[in-house]
């Protein structure tokens, strides 16, 4: 069985290869790859582009994916912020319909009516960025920014956040407090690296949960 994991940018893919290596390998050793990919390249890590281009040509990849590969899953993992990136969604729920509905439309212009491609291909989101993980990270966070506590300004849970002050912008606040600078590539696989994926999931129940849960849920065909 073959998972593929499109997120919007080459930071997100490294961030979350290193902060699920434990259960990517437990579910190698059972006979499921797990493998993340960038909508966008190096160059185009962040931003509405990359998201865009993850809702609106993503589902097309997926429906390739899905009828060449029929061992296969496809799972779409974008940000919730901003939002009406693509079409309009402010709400996860309100994400994934937008997304199912292109992932329809692009069965339908190849003429395909098999309705079980639906059951592989699967929707979940950052909500409301991957930055949301790093702050349920708390210890990691404090060790990588040399402080031996943090003044609490983000929601708990922190998937209560919101898209007037989304993760990454708190996350860069604290960076600069301790006098560093917030590197996405760098920073994030770093400080998730360090971080039990399940207490991140218990931090994180709304939407990183799920994922989790689905992903460890899957087994090797015929299995």
């Amino acid at each position: 069985m073959r998972v593929i994991i499109y997120v919007e940018g080459p930071s997100d893919k490294n961030a979350m290869e290193a902060l699920l290596v434990n259960l990517i390998d437990q579910k190698s050793e059972e006979g499921v790859s797990i493998e993340f990919f960038p909508i966008k390249g190096e160059n185009n890590d962040r931003g509405g582009d990359a998201k865009k281009e993850l809702l609106l040509n993503a589902p097309i990849k997926a429906v390739n994916i899905l009828c060449r590969t029929p061992n296969s899953i496809v799972i779409l993992l974008p940000d919730l912020y901003p939002k009406n990136k693509g079409f309009p969604h402010e709400t996860f729920q309100q994400l994934k319909a937008g997304i199912m509905e292109n992932f329809s439309q692009a069965l339908q212009k190849k003429g395909i009516q098999d309705e079980r491609l639906k059951e592989r291909f699967k929707v979940f989101c950052f909500k409301y960025e991957m930055e949301a993980l790093i702050l349920a990270a708390e210890s990691a966070l404090r060790g990588k920014l040399g402080v031996t506590s943090l003044a609490v300004t983000w929601t708990i849970p922190v998937e209560d956040q919101n898209h007037a002050r989304p993760p990454s912008k708190i996350v860069e606040q604290l960076f600069r407090d301790a006098g560093k600078g917030y590197n996405k590539k760098v920073d994030a696989k770093l400080i998730l690296g360090k971080t039990s994926y399940q207490e991140i999931a218990e931090k994180c129940t709304q939407c990183f949960k799920p994922l989790v849960e689905f992903i460890e849920g899957i087994h090797r065909e015929g299995s």
